[in-house]
């Protein structure tokens, strides 16, 4: 007979969610518990457990001996990754990588069509009462057919981007480690979301060719996780090298960016203007100068919001539970080496 699994889940699955969850195979048990730290939680039932599905509450390895595999809800690993039970060779982690990826690509073409329309000059315009004289140039767009859209790490929510982008008539360029490999591999992706054969890139770049492919961008979005490989990744020299008119856009991790290298590049009109989700500090603090930029957009780390997000987080795990009965490999499974 095949052994039960015991799995915590440390998330509000509501009970539909739970009992879907439960539906899957008779060999899984779970137990919900909202618990605040690890502590709360009794000590048998981390002795049990097998499978862990958490956010970001992590137990001791002396207290989960049994701990096979962990789930987490979010898609970036760096707030957990130096954890000593996610350093644990031992045990299998999986993100959430790709549950997102339909939601911040929206977030994306939003950002690029108020930008495209002059849509924030147009609030202050209106704030003011005001009906230009010279309205036809002040609020003359950038239309995106025929646009060209920079993607910073061609992950999933890079894709689902591309597929926008190519909706809209633009080009797509993409920085990828593998260039070679523009099929997406043991990657979560909605059906019908993302780009899984990589189809939707007109041209992939290695990273170390970010430069050659700023430089022809009229929009260029980060997704990149964040690495020691990849912090600061987005220096001076690449907002150097991008033209005038172009918009940043930083949907991944603050701490990718120099941010000061940045803001001058706002500051003096090495680049048009940018949208930014994320930061090296959040919250963003009130002295940054980023918040009173009129060529800036800014939102406080919910480009990743909605209201769908536990739906798509049971569908990944029960996608991983069945693949983990069956014995196959799992979706987003996580490189510790690579940092994602």
């Amino acid at each position: 007979m095949d052994e039960t699994l015991n799995v915590l889940v440390l998330v509000d699955f509501n009970d539909a969610l739970m009992n879907r969850l439960k539906s899957l195979s008779p060999r899984l048990k779970f137990t919900r518990s909202l618990a605040r730290n690890a502590n709360e939680i009794p000590r048998e039932v981390w002795a049990s457990t097998d499978i862990l599905y958490t956010a970001r509450l992590l137990p001791e390895p002396d207290q989960a001996l049994r701990l096979r595999w962990i789930q987490l809800h979010f898609a970036g690993i760096d707030g957990v990754i130096d954890s000593p039970v996610i350093q644990n060779q031992n045990v299998i982690l999986t993100t959430a990588s790709g549950i997102h990826a339909s939601t911040i690509a929206e977030y994306t073409f939003a950002m690029i069509l108020a930008h495209a329309r002059k849509i924030p000059l147009m609030l202050r315009h209106q704030a003011r009462a005001e009906w230009s004289e010279k309205r036809f140039e002040l609020f003359l767009p950038r239309e995106l057919r025929g646009a060209t859209l920079g993607i910073v790490g061609y992950g999933s929510i890079g894709r689902a981007t591309a597929r926008l982008a190519k909706a809209f008539g633009m080009t797509v360029l993409a920085t990828k480690r593998n260039v070679m490999q523009p099929v997406s591999r043991n990657a979560y992706e909605e059906e019908g979301v993302g780009d899984p054969q990589g189809e939707c890139v007109d041209r992939l770049y290695p990273p170390e060719a970010i430069r050659s492919m700023v430089s022809q961008c009229d929009f260029v979005l980060v997704t990149l996780p964040l690495t020691p490989q990849t912090r600061g990744y987005i220096n001076a020299s690449v907002f150097e090298a991008m033209q005038p008119h172009a918009v940043f856009i930083n949907v991944g991790r603050g701490g990718v960016v120099d941010e000061e290298a940045l803001i001058q590049a706002l500051k003096t009109g090495k680049i048009g203007g940018a949208a930014l989700d994320v930061f090296a500090r959040e919250p963003l603090p009130q002295s940054s100068p980023l918040w009173s930029m009129e060529n800036v957009i800014i939102s406080p780390h919910i480009a990743g919001n909605t209201a769908r997000y536990n739906e798509r987080a049971v569908d990944l795990f029960a996608e991983n539970l069945i693949r983990y009965l069956e014995k196959k490999e799992l979706l987003n499974r996580v490189n510790l080496e690579a940092g994602y």
